[in-house]
């Protein structure tokens, strides 16, 4: 029944991996992107790692599939437009593509497994450590340092994202809060002596 388990969850992501590229409606390749990493955390659950599986759906299906699935109904896109000025990049496109698969060639041509790992994946894991308490002792003892750069990383990529969205419309009035700060109050306001009985 394991064996059953992942091949049917392996050729789910194989499928769903394939579908979310080469589908026409973006809708459509959202979906095919959600039982991809819903058949992800299948083969996480098969591997003794719940937690990971658990983080995946809850991450990943549940807040980024959902959010592209929300910007790409909302946003009014003209694919067909879309898909028109692709044409002439193709030819850069399949270079590109050719170029990666010769290097995954080559990497997979050098693998050789390590024996430290052979004989890791061969000992039996101890029975008092729960995997989510070994994968914080990992993340949050020995890769501490590495955890906190990579989270630095997406906090510059996001403060790059909201740079590169942030559009100043020149019609709309924004409130100048250095401007109310530094102005001179003798230069702001004006007295007027009124005399009793006289207008302004």
């Amino acid at each position: 029944m394991t064996v059953f388990a992942f091949y049917l969850f392996a050729l789910c992501v194989i499928v769903g991996g394939l579908f979310t590229v080469i589908s026409r409606n973006p809708v459509h390749s959202v979906l095919w992107l959600i039982l991809a990493f819903l058949s992800s955390a299948g083969l996480f659950v098969l591997l003794g790692a719940e937690f990971v599986a658990m983080l995946l759906i809850i991450v990943y299906v549940g807040a980024v599939a959902v959010l592209f699935l929300f910007v790409v109904m909302m946003l009014d896109v003209d694919f067909a437009e879309l898909r028109a000025g692709m044409a002439k990049y193709m030819p850069l496109a399949l270079l590109i593509g050719l170029v990666f698969l010769m290097e995954l060639g080559m990497a997979f041509g050098a693998w050789e497994t390590s024996e430290m790992a052979a004989t890791q994946l061969s000992a039996p894991a101890p029975a008092d450590v729960q995997n989510t308490a070994a994968l914080g002792v990992l993340l949050y003892d020995r890769y501490f340092l590495l955890f906190q750069l990579a989270g630095l990383i997406l906090l510059v990529a996001m403060i790059g994202a909201i740079v590169l969205t942030l559009r100043h419309r020149t019609d709309v009035k924004r409130q100048n809060v250095l401007a109310q700060m530094w102005r001179d109050p003798a230069k702001s306001m004006e007295l007027k002596d009124v005399k009793p009985g006289q207008g302004l």
